[in-house]
């Protein structure tokens, strides 16, 4: 089976057969490529919560491809946001108002600011 030179930007018909789209590992370094890739995954592993929650530490945005029962657990959920906070966006309804995803988006917000702000002082 070869794997090099698969493009995640075509459509499924083109670069990915059935077999690719249902492989992990070459579905994982495509959305490595491309967050978007997942959207050619098939559905089987869209639906497998140990590949999702993989996906989405990678790319956040993952999510959006996830299984409607996937998109509704919170640690997949937590994952995701925990990468993009904008991830909160494709999550179930009930956990865009979950305490404790919205403790992990404002988390992740502070610690980007800490560190912006430190950068800004190295350099200023």
């Amino acid at each position: 089976m070869q794997k090099i030179g698969l493009r995640w930007d075509a459509p499924p018909g083109r670069g990915a057969s059935e077999e690719l789209r249902a492989e992990r590992e070459v579905v994982l370094a495509g959305v490595k490529q491309n967050g978007e890739a997942l959207q050619y995954a098939s559905e089987e592993l869209r639906a497998d919560r140990e590949f999702m929650l993989a996906a989405v530490q990678q790319r956040g945005w993952a999510l959006e491809y996830a299984s409607q029962a996937l998109r509704a657990d919170r640690e997949v959920v937590l994952a995701a946001v925990h990468q993009d906070g904008d991830a909160l966006v494709v999550a179930a309804e009930e956990l865009r108002t979950d305490p404790e995803v919205l403790a992990a988006i404002e988390q992740k917000a502070a610690a980007r600011a800490a560190a912006e702000e430190a950068a800004a002082e190295e350099v200023g």
